[in-house]
């Protein structure tokens, strides 16, 4: 017979609370600072996880135009060498007087036609 009791008394308290009698304005009254405590906490952490989507949505497009200034900073210093290398031989032509000239063009490959 006390079970029953008990069990009645639980399906009271749970259905006043489904129906919101349980929560009276006393309630609210008590609890006021800590319900917007809590309601202030909510939104910093969802202030705070658009933050940091924002974020980390920022570092990837930083992390992409980082790659492609380093790419073009690599090619930059290839074509740099090559004059480099470039000049620093027709310097040495110069100074050894070989009468060596750099051609624009590369060579030519002539064929014979009637070797077909």
């Amino acid at each position: 017979m006390a079970e029953k009791s008990k069990i009645k008394q639980k399906r009271g308290w749970m259905s006043e609370l489904r129906y919101g009698r349980s929560l009276s304005i006393d309630f609210f009254k008590a609890n006021a600072w800590l319900m917007l405590l809590f309601v202030v906490a909510i939104l910093a952490l969802i202030g705070l996880r658009y933050k940091t989507k924002t974020k980390m949505a920022e570092i990837k497009q930083l992390t992409v135009e980082l790659q492609r200034a380093e790419s073009h900073k690599l090619q930059e210093k290839s074509l740099y060498m090559s004059l480099i290398r470039e000049s620093e031989m027709v310097k040495m032509v110069r100074e050894k007087n070989l009468n060596l000239e750099f051609q624009e063009q590369p060579p030519f490959e002539l064929t014979d036609d009637e070797t077909k």
